[in-house]
């Protein structure tokens, strides 16, 4: 048996807000401390309850970030013996992810953790299921609608942005020419205009601002044909942001073949093999910006939380949050060491 669905809890607008008001009532004199573990409280969460059958969708894992991003939801499912997880494959065709979450909706699991390859398109898809009473966790790329999510986990693009600005301020920041050029990812997506605009606001903050500026695509090749277009648009650089470690493989490529050293490099995403890069030293790559590769664990956490009828045990707020941004730390020789062993290959 599943557990209860809160389908009064997450239809209305109403219900994504007003659990704003709500507060725990604190221990009184003669009360009763060992009474069962509340919603929210660290055994109520660890506790075993009735099976929660929770369907996970996400983009195909054409890049390191996003198989990562699987096989850390994978992981945290197995954990837990009340979670069934079910995994739809990973897809680039909207429509078919369209007709995924259409099934889970058809078999009537517990909830549905959702990273979709298009926030808008995947939109009408899952105000159904939440309509139906299955409350969706949005990973990664935002919907259209809030009705369309009951929680939402997000890394923090525009924050990577003012992260990577924020660093070469430090570094080139009182050369007043200094130029700055950036390698952004798929220009279409409202991730990557978020981090340009992040970027952007961050530089000018020190008198700075983009010289040179290409988009690839997130994939190796990408990477190195747009910074090969990069680099012989601009001869002299004094500092570079690529938006993304994995097509940092094929910038890295770029730069050795061009022979150019002359700039200091960001990268974005923090993958393993880009903080071995830094951690050596010997590289033109002195930092990356984190984007949590533990996005969709977290939402299949959250999941397994809502399904149950529980809440986060850090918080007095006793329903599960609408919307948990993560923070985008900036990764240097100085910390390396405490990041690099939970990282991603890319």
């Amino acid at each position: 048996m599943h557990a209860p669905r809160m389908r009064g809890k997450i239809i209305t607008a109403a219900a994504f807000f007003a659990a704003g008001g709500l507060a725990l009532t604190g221990c009184t004199a003669g009360e009763d401390t060992n009474a069962e573990p509340t919603n929210n409280s660290v055994e109520g969460n660890q506790s075993e309850g009735e099976t929660v059958v929770i369907g996970f969708s996400g983009p195909a894992a054409d890049h390191g970030w996003l198989g990562a991003i699987n096989s850390a939801a994978t992981a945290e499912a197995e954990k837990y013996p009340d979670i069934d997880l079910r995994v739809a494959e990973g897809t680039n065709d909207a429509n078919l992810q369209i007709s995924q979450v259409e099934q889970f909706i058809n078999d009537q699991v517990d909830a549905i953790v959702l990273l979709p390859t298009d926030g808008a398109a995947l939109t009408d898809v899952a105000i159904r299921a939440m309509e139906a009473g299955i409350p969706v966790i949005n990973v990664d790329r935002e919907f259209s609608s809030p009705f369309a999510a009951r929680a939402t986990v997000l890394g923090d693009n525009y924050g990577m942005g003012v992260s990577a600005g924020t660093y070469i301020c430090e570094q080139v920041g009182d050369q007043p020419d200094a130029v700055v050029a950036e390698i952004a990812g798929i220009d279409a997506l409202p991730l990557t205009q978020d981090r340009s605009e992040g970027f952007k606001d961050a530089l000018a903050g020190c008198g700075l601002e983009v010289t040179n500026r290409v988009s690839a695509d997130f994939t190796v090749q990408g990477g190195e044909a747009a910074a090969s277009q990069l680099l012989a648009a601009a001869p002299e650089i004094d500092a570079l942001w690529n938006h993304d470690d994995d097509q940092g493989i094929g910038v890295l490529a770029a730069i050795d073949a061009a022979g150019r050293d002359e700039f200091i490099m960001v990268g974005g995403a923090g993958s393993a093999n880009a903080m071995r890069e830094i951690e050596s030293g010997d590289s033109v790559l002195q930092a990356t910006i984190i984007y949590p590769h533990t996005q969709a664990a977290d939402g299949i956490r959250l999941a397994r939380l809502l399904a149950q009828d529980k809440a986060m045990s850090d918080l007095v707020e006793i329903e599960v949050p609408n919307r948990v941004v993560l923070n985008a730390p900036v990764v240097t020789s100085e910390n390396v060491d405490e990041y690099l062993p939970t990282a991603f290959e890319s």
